[in-house]
């Protein structure tokens, strides 16, 4: 947990020395999350700010969404701590973006704000990591320990991937994540 804090006050300082100060956008509490994700974090946020209520239309009904929050807490894996300091702080800033107004999801003020930490900073804040890649540049032996029961190819461009679970309309609910189109 001390290592955690560490990372996370170098995180914060080196985002105040490239001009994007924290104490505007709520508290912000970071802890060792209690389950064992697959995720490398995740960032829940209470308190909406009322100033920043949207309300948008989706399919017929009125949808009320809050573009800032007053309170964030981050949670990091517990599988991450064992990776190095680098790969530990590109989560935590992969969450702190995400207590930034507007960048709840990864789409385009979350995209703007990756793009200029990684420019500034020499990070590499993306979407999503690569797990088995994280571990060969800790010098640690990547094990999945999950069993897939389904192997799923693209129709369009041919990607294999792998489930666990599979719902009866998969095909209809989901894209392929290469070419973005249904599988």
């Amino acid at each position: 947990m001390k290592n955690l804090e560490k990372l996370y006050n170098e995180c914060v300082n080196e985002l105040n020395s490239i001009g994007i100060i924290l104490r505007d956008i709520g508290e912000i509490d970071i802890n060792i999350s209690k389950r064992n994700n697959k995720r490398y974090g995740c960032c829940k946020q209470e308190e909406p700010d009322t100033l920043s209520k949207v309300i948008i239309k989706s399919r017929g009904k009125r949808i009320i969404q809050y573009e800032k929050f007053n309170k964030h807490h981050i949670e990091i894996s517990p599988w991450v701590m064992e990776l190095d300091d680098i790969i530990i702080k590109n989560t935590i800033i992969h969450e702190i973006i995400h207590c930034f107004p507007k960048c709840g999801n990864h789409k385009e003020e979350f995209k703007k704000y990756a793009k200029y930490i990684n420019m500034k900073l020499g990070y590499n804040i993306s979407r999503v990591g690569n797990k088995e890649e994280d571990f060969k540049k800790s010098n640690i032996q990547f094990v999945d320990k999950r069993v897939y029961k389904y192997e799923i190819k693209c129709k369009c461009c041919g990607q294999t991937f792998y489930r666990i679970r599979c719902n009866k309309n998969f095909s209809n609910k989901y894209r392929c994540g290469k070419c973005r189109r249904s599988v």
